[in-house]
Parts: C-alpha cells; sequence; structure tokens
C-alpha cells in the first residue's frame, strides 16, 4: 500500500497461457509490481485447461510478480477437467483463485465466481421447457448465489467483485451480437447492486468494451488482455483502479468497543479517587 492510503488494484484476465508460454508476460507482470499493490487475474489462465499450461503461469509469476494476487477462473481452464489441479498450482505460487471465497488485502475485500452465460435483461434465458435448459439456467443461478453469499461475508468498506463472464451487457458490446448470451448474464448484476460492490472486473468478451456500469451505477470493467492491448497501446495493456485503503466494519467496532472500555476504566478510576 502507498503511504498516501490509496491501494492500486491491477487488473487483467484471458492470458490463455500455453505451454510454450514461458516468459510472454514476464516484463507484464514485473510492471504490474511497480504500479499496483495488488493483482486481479479474472479468468482464462490457461489456454486449454492443462495443469502444465498453469505451472508455465506459475514460473512466469513467481520470477516476476512481487505483490499479493487474487483471480477466478474461467471456462478455459475447466476444459479438461483438471482446474483443481489448476487451483492448487497457481495457489502455491501466490494467487488466491476464489470460487465463492473472499479475500482481503490492504483493507480492500475480494469476492469472486467464475460466472456463467444466459444472456441479460429481457432476453436472459429462463428456466423453463426441457431438463437440459433448465440446468443450464441453474448453473446461472447458482453462480449469483455463490456471489452473493461471498459479498455478504465482507466487512470491508471496499469490496471488488472477480468475475470471468460479463454481469452486464454494455461491456460485451462489440462482439458479435449471436453470441451475447453466452458471454455472461444478468443474474450476476444483482447480487453487486445489494451489496453497493465499488467495482467490478471481467474477461471473456475478447472484442467487447471496456467499461461499462450496473443499472445502479457501480463500474465494471471488462479486464481481457486482447481488448487492452486493443485499446491502450500507449500504455502496458493492465487496467489499474485506485481506492483509499479502507478497514473492516468488524475492525471498526472493535476500535469503538475498545474506546468505551477506555472510557469506563477511566470513570471508575475517577469514582475510586473520590471515594
Amino acid at each position: 500500500m502507498t503511504t498516501s492510503g490509496v491501494v492500486r488494484i491491477a487488473a487483467v484476465s484471458d492470458v490463455h497461457y500455453s505451454k510454450t508460454s514461458q516468459g510472454m508476460l514476464q516484463s507484464l507482470f514485473a510492471q504490474i509490481t511497480e504500479s499496483a499493490d495488488v493483482l486481479v487475474l479474472a479468468g482464462d489462465l490457461t489456454d486449454y485447461g492443462l495443469a502444465e499450461e498453469a505451472r508455465v503461469l506459475a514460473k512466469d509469476l513467481t520470477a516476476s510478480l512481487k505483490i499479493p494476487a487474487v483471480g477466478v477462473l474461467g471456462n478455459h481452464d475447466y476444459e479438461t477437467g483438471e482446474e483443481k489441479e489448476i487451483t492448487r498450482i497457481l495457489q502455491d505460487a501466490g494467487v488466491r483463485i476464489l470460487d465463492g471465497d473472499t479475500y482481503e488485502v490492504h483493507g480492500v475485500g475480494f469476492a469472486g465466481v467464475r460466472g456463467f452465460c444466459g444472456g441479460f435483461g429481457r432476453g436472459a434465458l429462463g428456466a423453463w421447457g426441457e431438463p437440459v435448459i433448465k440446468a443450464f439456467v441453474h448453473e446461472a443461478i447458482t453462480e449469483a448465489l455463490k456471489l452473493e453469499a461471498a459479498l455478504a461475508r465482507l466487512t470491508t468498506e471496499h469490496k471488488i467483485a472477480i468475475l470471468h463472464y460479463a454481469p452486464i451487457r454494455e461491456t460485451v458490446e462489440g462482439e458479435p451480437l449471436e453470441i451475447y448470451p453466452f458471454l455472461g448474464s444478468s443474474r450476476l448484476e444483482e447480487p453487486l447492486s445489494r451489496f453497493e460492490v465499488t467495482a467490478v472486473f471481467h474477461g471473456h468478451a475478447h472484442k467487447g468494451a471496456l467499461e461499462g456500469v450496473t443499472a445502479k451505477g457501480i463500474p465494471v470493467y471488462n479486464v481481457s488482455l486482447s481488448l487492452l492491448r486493443e485499446h491502450q497501446k500507449d500504455r502496458p495493456p493492465f487496467r489499474v483502479l485506485e481506492v483509499r485503503a479502507g478497514q473492516s466494519r468488524s475492525s471498526e467496532t472493535d476500535q469503538i468497543a475498545e474506546r468505551r472500555r477506555a472510557g469506563r476504566r477511566a470513570e471508575d478510576r475517577t469514582s475510586a479517587a473520590g471515594g
């Protein structure tokens, strides 16, 4: 954390590490170390969901990244069924992988889920008809509930949501209209508003828009690496968000309680002296 009390959050997603990617982003991770206090990785960290690919990424991270990192997996990371091993490898390399979990660093709280697809607004797929359709929609609902439960556990002033799939339509605009339903789900938006999230990071939509807002004005950032490279040609391809360092409500409560206890002790001493 900087001496000014501001926490700098860097974010990028869709790095798609392959078996031959060794060294590909070492310089980027080094730049992030110099520019930020924590790194968010918003999914699709591997190309084919192979543990071997995760090991290549882990090696680059441990060589060049010297700040805390937190993230979620994306759809590519599930491709071969090795997502548990990928999670273990990356966590051993210092990346906290969230799946309905929370993480707090520098007084900022993070809640993360992969999310799912299904579409946005009135065009969202409903749980009606064949069992396979209901199962598809149920997955989106489950991810939204996991996000809600994680956000409910955070007690920090600032709450950052990490997703892979988009929670709003605005940040997928630029992709072919036909694939919008497969890029995210508006079911993910409701928990963000309920818990007054500070900001949201996601990836997945490589040709979408860099940023948008929820219906209640919460900023949403698409941090897909290829999208950032396309639109940030004059600077390194990662997003940096600055937030004021805060403290958890539980910490504030503890401090208030301690001040009250100190006050009572002082009153007791005064009473004893007067008696």
